[in-house]
């Protein structure tokens, strides 16, 4: 007889995920102890042998409620076969809001330890009920099709098997291989974004829509990321050919292109090249270019974007517009120079 329904789903679903790795290979599960991780720990723990590759665990403790240091333990104690299994403490900062802070000491800890440990890839237990309220989230903001294609299966050493999973799956899961998850009391505490959204929003549609919400929000994400990535391919091959590095404009901006010294980041663009442009593929290449001459990536939003773009297609011999991080963008003699103020 073979394994139940739920744990035969979430071992193939780590099994489809690891086919590219090379015998030998060190995988990672980030596991927290709740349904999702602990079910994708338990697969991982029984598909990585069979497969040639070797296992391990982290467990993150944010240090922010009592016993979390108790907790955490718990976690890499469980009888899994996971090795190495390390407890990673973090400090959480303040920046961005309490699950902001959290989700980039988490990320930073987890980035460390593969590299340290030499890990292959590091396993999340991101479900498809996880990235509905991801594309909620994101729709509330007015996000465009890169932000509302939610979180990828794969984005550098990070994997996620169960995207295509409900969390229904990882409880049975769980309940079937007799593990108990821990229910982290943050998952029910309104005053986080991401609770409000899980325990009421979701809820709230499922009933005046019908079932399968969250099913539809997935496989909105991944049509979005679709079309994300065939856009992002047409503004790569344009940002390719209409930049060019130079130095870096005046304090006003107010330049031409001679006055740019030497060895100070900054790109230029040729605007005859983005004019004829999809709006969407050339607000892409401005992105770039902005990104390329110093703006931080977390603070360049669509508005900084629009403005620059004005220099484009509503041009009436506008000044520099400031961008993100002292990077402003200013049209000078049918070009587009992005650079810092100095």
């Amino acid at each position: 007889m073979g394994p139940h329904p739920a744990v035969a789903d979430v071992r193939r679903a780590v099994r489809l995920a690891l086919a590219d790795l090379e015998p030998g290979d060190l995988v990672l599960a980030a596991c927290s102890g709740g349904a999702d991780s602990l079910a994708l720990a338990a697969a991982l723990a029984f598909v990585a042998p069979r497969a040639g590759l070797r296992a391990g665990l982290l467990t993150v403790d944010h240090g922010l409620q009592e016993g979390s240091a108790r907790q955490a333990a718990e976690v890499v104690g469980l009888p899994l076969g996971l090795d190495p299994a390390e407890v990673l403490t973090v400090e959480v900062g303040a920046a961005g809001g309490p699950e902001n802070a959290a989700r980039e000491a988490r990320y930073a800890a987890l980035a460390a330890a593969a590299g340290r440990l030499g890990a292959a890839a590091v396993l999340l237990g991101h479900t498809r009920d996880d990235q509905a309220e991801t594309v909620l989230m994101r729709l509330s903001r007015g996000s465009g099709t890169r932000s509302l294609a939610g979180m990828p299966a794969r984005a550098g050493l990070y994997r996620r098997p169960l995207l295509e999973l409900g969390r229904v799956t990882t409880v049975a899961a769980c309940a079937a291989l007799g593990l108990t998850p821990w229910e982290d009391p943050h998952n029910l505490d309104p005053r986080y974004t991401r609770v409000r959204v899980r325990e009421r929003l979701l809820p709230a549609l499922e009933e005046e829509l019908g079932p399968g919400v969250a099913e539809a929000l997935a496989r909105t994400a991944s049509l979005c990321r679709d079309d994300a990535d065939a856009l992002d391919a047409w503004a790569d091959a344009v940002y390719a050919r209409a930049a060019a590095v130079r130095g870096v404009p005046s304090a006003t901006g107010d330049c031409a292109l001679s006055d740019i010294p030497p060895g100070v980041p900054s790109v230029t663009l040729a605007v005859p090249e983005l004019e004829t442009l999809p709006a969407a593929v050339r607000r892409r290449v401005l992105r770039r270019a902005a990104i390329a001459a110093g703006a931080p990536p977390g603070t360049l939003s669509a508005a900084h974007i629009l403005q620059v773009d004005r220099l484009i297609t509503a041009w009436r011999g506008q000044r520099r517009v400031e961008v993100a991080g002292g990077v402003g963008a200013v049209r000078r003699y049918g070009t587009l120079i992005f650079a810092a103020t100095p």
